[in-house]
């Protein structure tokens, strides 16, 4: 350093007051960094996690952990002091499922953040069971199990979709028991992780897929036995919901016969093993052909009895009377239109005859009432000139001439005297006209 460096006095540099103000003129030093992260992260507030114990590295005053979250794949490193490992009845072990309170600290010498735990507790099996029941109670609440949600399996599925372990027995169950009873089925494999923190996931991307595969017609999620933890994914809300929500129908065959997730509650059926599902979703060929030959026997001997029955009846027509001997019924009838006709015939003599004698006797009253008839009887008409009848007396004078009609012919007379005399009466009487 020259003199003329020496005799300046030295200027103290400030340093900006949050992270965001700092420049590359003007930067922080590391060590303020990682004091502010130290005491930004020392004011979080403990939380208690769940997750399942992957790695386990324990030492004399300090042990290690490594918690994984149980439906993702995320891990948290944990650090237990040897006072929690003490007050803990149950050794830690991998795979374990456990419950803790756990704090975030930063160190600042290196800038690495991790998590001191505490009151770690492993997750009992009661536990497990009380919140599966609790799940199982809500998810019926809301009618996920309901009966008339679940679809029936085809008779014949075209293509079946199955859901299993990689070279798993189940798998082998199920192919096997289904090609011995249908040998022309086919399947759609997805093999995918069935147990651990990756099995809800991997199973839901396979239902999803197999799903939106207009070729398959029938959907088998698959396990074997094992476990009750082994088997808690399949009681999985968010894999519960899928298969609900899946258009095609879905069978379970989780486990053994006593083992009974909830994916048993919601899947449209459920088959108490791998194997039971295999014959569950096919058709037994050899039953079918018998169920065949049933029928056919059933049918046969159905149209042999409406052939028969048949055969009958036309006998039965062919002997009656109207087609053994068809002319007989034209017969009948010419008998009755002769019959008829002559009735007819009588019926229209007989009202011609009385009607004749009617119009006769009818012609004998006019007759008798003609004055022709009168005339012929030795009566006469008289008239006058004019044609006029004359009716009494008063109408004529003497000298008057007068027509006088006959039966046969006519007079001409005149009048030589008039008189009022009527029939009966004595000649001479007053008002005689001469």
């Amino acid at each position: 350093m020259s003199s003329e460096d020496a005799d300046q006095p030295t200027v103290e540099r400030v340093l900006p007051p949050r992270a965001g103000l700092t420049t590359p003129e003007n930067p922080w030093p590391l060590r303020l960094l990682s004091e502010n992260l130290h005491a930004y992260i020392a004011r979080c507030d403990p939380t208690w996690v769940e997750g399942q114990v992957v790695e386990l590295n324990q030492r004399a005053r300090v042990t290690y952990l490594t918690l994984r979250d149980v439906d993702e794949e995320i891990s948290v490193p944990v650090t237990l002091f040897a006072r929690e490992m003490a007050a803990m009845d149950t050794p830690l072990e991998r795979g374990m499922r456990v419950v803790a309170q756990v704090k975030p600290d930063f160190w600042t010498k290196t800038g690495r953040l991790s998590m001191i735990g505490q009151g770690v507790r492993p997750v009992g099996l009661g536990d497990l069971l009380v919140r599966i029941e609790r799940l199982r109670r809500a998810l019926a609440e809301e009618g996920l199990f309901d009966a008339d949600r679940k679809k029936p399996i085809p008779s014949l599925p075209h293509r079946v979709g199955l859901i299993t372990g990689r070279n798993s027995d189940a798998e082998k169950d199920v192919v096997r028991n289904a090609r011995l009873r249908w040998p022309a089925v086919t399947f759609e494999i997805r093999n995918v992780a069935v147990q651990g923190t990756s099995a809800v996931r991997a199973v839901m991307g396979a239902l999803e897929e197999l799903d939106a595969d207009p070729e398959v017609d029938v959907i088998i999620i698959a396990r074997g036995g094992g476990a009750f933890e082994d088997l808690l994914p399949f009681s999985d809300e968010q894999l519960i919901r899928a298969v609900a929500a899946a258009r095609t129908p879905v069978v379970s065959a989780i486990g053994h016969e006593n083992d009974q997730p909830l994916l048993d509650f919601v899947a449209d059926v459920r088959a108490s093993t791998p194997t039971d599902a295999g014959k569950r979703v096919v058709p037994d060929l050899v039953e079918e052909k018998a169920q065949v030959a049933r029928a056919r026997v059933v049918l046969d001997r159905a149209v042999m009895q409406f052939l028969d029955r048949e055969r009958v009846a036309l006998e039965s027509l062919r002997s009656r009377p109207a087609l053994d001997q068809p002319e007989g019924m034209i017969l009948v009838r010419e008998e009755d239109v002769d019959r008829l006709r002559d009735r007819a015939l009588r019926t229209m003599l007989h009202r011609t005859d009385r009607e004749k004698d009617t119009i006769t006797q009818m012609k004998h009253r006019v007759r008798a009432l003609s004055p022709q008839e009168t005339l012929s009887r030795g009566y006469a008409v008289i008239m006058t000139d004019t044609g006029a009848v004359v009716k009494t007396s008063e109408q004529v004078t003497a000298g008057d001439p007068l027509a006088v009609r006959l039966s046969e012919g006519e007079l001409t007379v005149r009048t030589e005297s008039v008189s009022s005399r009527r029939p009966g009466q004595t000649a001479g009487r007053p008002g005689d006209q001469q």
